[in-house]
């Protein structure tokens, strides 16, 4: 009801917790006394800025970024680096902003489904795995998901499958193999996970089971509770492909490596999140113009505006300081703040002055996989540089469900459709001043599953990158398709 007041509670809170940590110190936190000194005094940081503490409160120092004790670690998917990340996990992050997210999910979710017959059936949940940390044995790291597994309340036990012991299991064949048998099996009515292994678990059950597609195999299936990439893509192969009914309903919520931050609250509201401003994390955003600068202006929630894209900066109850999580934002709603990820700030194409994001590559993708009645399973896209002989484009692999009956067709439509959504990108479109039509391979179902195996990013949190300013993408996988 409050909402600008609510996130200067927490973030008083926050710096009240820590003021006598090793940060807290350092910057004094015991004398801030405005989030505008806050912002003057501590610096807007990367994870490699920040690494050097986290390194520290990983080899098991005590009392360095928060004062609790820290034994978990979340294992980004790392994305959009090839190092590792590692993010601390502190208790009160897991019960003040993990389980919280959980527990709000399902309220909202039956407050939109008031005969919910969820409870009468069980849950898939798909994680990821757990190690020693690198570091100081006694602690682990692992996939946020697998953290939450091994942490579930004995409540959450009762609904979802698999088992902990199967969830956790470290090589993601055996664990394919072990969900198959089991979850086939179950009466199964909602999974939470991100679409990728979803899909690749839904489509090898449908298979083992000899049916046409999920309903046959689960009738009383009812809701996914998705995350971690854009469901854009996805949307039509659940809907007609593998859930073929309007009874199955599909819920967005954005939970990270570094926290629980929004949650669908409205099926009307498709892509669309509410901020949930009271589990122990202070926002800021920077606007695009500032994403680069050394030191960024940053915007607290009283000071955003409508549509415009902004990074997350996060302040947490884990000892992250005016952290860059990477990701981007839109708000589409103030009173109450609601969200849209539109993509992260690395994951982007602007080779030649386009600023193609994420968000336009799904709009556009998804008219031209709708018009050419295919389903859109993946995609990756990155620039095609100029030279002496030719001009500058982009080259995307698209992986759909088949081929496009005219190739040609889809890449027009896809041509067009960002030339519509994205005006830099048809300016440099125009007469073909900088940039040529888009060149496409579309490739075979599996292929993207063989290339994210071949980068030991199976299963989990791990997510296929969009878009890149680099070739290094589209030189892997069209190594694999010669």
């Amino acid at each position: 009801m409050y909402p600008v007041e609510t996130q200067s509670e927490q973030f008083f809170s926050l710096i009240d917790r820590a003021k006598f940590t090793e940060f807290g110190l350092k910057y004094n936190f015991a004398s801030i006394t405005t989030i505008k000194e806050f912002q003057e005094r501590v610096p807007v940081v990367t994870y490699e800025e920040h690494y050097p503490w986290i390194e520290r409160v990983m080899r098991g120092e005590k009392n360095i970024l928060w004062p609790s004790e820290i034994n978990w670690f979340s294992k980004s998917s790392g994305t959009t680096n090839s190092r590792s990340k590692f993010i601390p996990v502190s208790e009160e992050s897991l019960e003040e902003c993990n389980y919280r997210g959980g527990k709000d999910m399902l309220t909202l979710y039956f407050d939109n489904k008031i005969d919910s017959q969820l409870f009468d059936g069980k849950s898939i949940s798909i994680g990821g795995s757990l190690h020693p940390n690198p570091f100081n044995t006694p602690a682990m790291t692992g996939d946020i998901s697998a953290i939450i597994t091994r942490n579930m309340p004995k409540w959450a036990e009762m609904f979802r499958i698999p088992p902990p012991e199967i969830a956790l299991l470290e090589r993601w064949e055996d664990k394919m193999e072990r969900m198959i048998e089991i979850c086939s099996k179950e009466n199964v009515t909602g999974i939470a996970g991100v679409p990728t292994w979803t899909v690749v678990l839904i489509e090898s059950i449908v298979e083992r089971m000899g049916a046409k597609n999920a309903l046959e195999v689960w009738p009383n299936f009812e809701v996914f509770f998705h995350g971690a990439v854009s469901f854009t893509p996805y949307r039509s192969l659940f809907r007609d492909r593998l859930f073929p009914s309007d009874k199955v309903n599909y819920f967005e919520t954005y939970n990270a490596s570094e926290g629980f931050f929004a949650i669908q609250d409205d099926f009307a509201l498709q892509d669309q999140m509410l901020l949930m401003l009271d589990y122990g994390v202070f926002y800021e955003f920077l606007p695009v113009e500032e994403w680069e600068k050394e030191f960024p202006k940053a915007l607290t929630l009283d000071e955003v505006e409508l549509e415009k894209s902004y990074a997350m900066v996060i302040s947490t109850n884990g000892g992250l300081w005016r952290y860059k999580i990477g990701d981007t934002v839109k708000f589409t709603s103030k009173y109450p703040f609601r969200i849209k990820i539109t993509g992260r700030t690395k994951h982007f194409i602007n080779a030649f002055g386009e600023e193609l994001m994420v968000e336009n590559a799904d709009q556009a993708l998804t008219v031209a996989a709708a018009n050419a009645k295919v389903d859109l399973k993946e995609y990756t896209a990155g620039p095609v540089y100029m030279d002496s002989d030719s001009k500058g484009g982009h080259e995307w692999i698209i992986e759909c469900s088949q081929l496009p009956e005219n190739c040609d067709q889809f890449i027009e439509i896809l041509d067009n459709k960002l030339r519509e959504v994205n005006s830099d990108y048809d300016a440099k479109r125009q007469n073909d001043i900088a940039l040529v039509k888009p060149k496409v391979h579309f490739v075979a179902s599996g292929t993207f599953y063989t290339w994210m195996e071949k980068r030991g990013k199976l299963g989990g949190q791990h997510k296929v990158p969009r878009l890149s300013n680099s070739r290094e993408y589209l030189e892997e996988i069209l190594e694999i398709i010669k």
